[in-house]
C-alpha cells in the first residue's frame, strides 16, 4: 500500500465499531477522502484529541488499491480553529459550509479552490461571528468555485439547489438566527 501525505480539513466523522472512526477529510491534493482510524477511540491512542470537526490536519495514510476507504497511519493538528466552538452560531455556520462543500465535492478529486475557501471561511468563523453576509458570500463564492456563477450574492442558494440537488437543512435555522 503507497502512502500519501496531505493536509486536510476534517468534514465528518462517525463510528465504524467501538473503537474504530471513519474520517472524511478534504484535502488540496486528493479531494475529499475517506479514511479508517483503527484504535481512535482507545483510551492510549494516538489519535486522542486529534480527530474533531473543522481541525485542520498534516496527516499520512496508506493508500487503499481496490476501495475508497484509506487507512489513517498518522495526524498532526495544524489549526484546531477553536473559538469557532464558542458559540452555538459560530459552530452552527461552520457545519453549514462543511455540509455545503460535502455535498458539492466528489471522492478523491482534486479541489484545491474549494479547500481554500473553506480553511478561509474557518479561519474567519474562529476570529468573528458570523452574519448573513458571510453566509452569502461563501455560498457566491462556491458557485463560482464549481463553475456555476451566480448573478448575485441572493441568488446563490438557489443556484446550489440546482446543481447539488437540495441545500442542507442547517442553512434555514443558520438564516434564522442571523
Amino acid at each position: 500500500m503507497p502512502t500519501i501525505a496531505a493536509q486536510g480539513i476534517l468534514l465528518r466523522r462517525s463510528r465504524f465499531s467501538d473503537t474504530t472512526l471513519i474520517i472524511t477529510w478534504l484535502t488540496r491534493q486528493q479531494g475529499k477522502v475517506k479514511t479508517i482510524a483503527k484504535g481512535a477511540l482507545r483510551p492510549k491512542s494516538p489519535f486522542l484529541g486529534k480527530l474533531d470537526l473543522f481541525f485542520q490536519c498534516e496527516l499520512l495514510w496508506a493508500q487503499s488499491r481496490r476501495a475508497e476507504l484509506h487507512v489513517l497511519r498518522e495526524v498532526k493538528v495544524l489549526e484546531p480553529f477553536p473559538r469557532i466552538r464558542a458559540t452555538y452560531l459560530q459552530t452552527l455556520a461552520a457545519s453549514y459550509f462543511v455540509e455545503l462543500i460535502d455535498e458539492a465535492t466528489e471522492p478523491e478529486h482534486p479541489v484545491p479552490d474549494l479547500y481554500d475557501l473553506l480553511f478561509r471561511a474557518l479561519n474567519h468563523l474562529n476570529q468573528r461571528l458570523p452574519d448573513a453576509r458571510g453566509v452569502l458570500f461563501f455560498e457566491h463564492e462556491l458557485c463560482k468555485c464549481m463553475g456555476v456563477e451566480a448573478e448575485s450574492e441572493e441568488a446563490a442558494a438557489r443556484r446550489l439547489y440546482e446543481a447539488l440537488g437540495r441545500l442542507p437543512k442547517s442553512r434555514a435555522e443558520l438564516l434564522q438566527q442571523l
